[in-house]
């Protein structure tokens, strides 16, 4: 594996590294019951996705 001759600049680093960010997801609310929960996911409150309830909640 061949190694670099010269030190890369931290421009050139830092410009490799621009697309590594993190983003945080936008949370939308459940059709159901209105709480926020991630897309694409069952809702943890009331247990629904798309429009099915497909797991039973506890403390209802």
């Amino acid at each position: 594996m061949p190694n670099p001759k010269r030190r890369h600049s931290k421009t050139r680093g830092r410009k490799r590294r621009t697309h590594d960010t993190l983003t945080a997801f936008t949370a939308g609310n459940c059709p159901q019951c209105g709480e926020p929960k991630a897309p694409h996911r069952v809702c943890a409150y009331c247990g629904h996705y798309k429009q099915r309830q497909v797991r039973p909640v506890d403390g209802e």
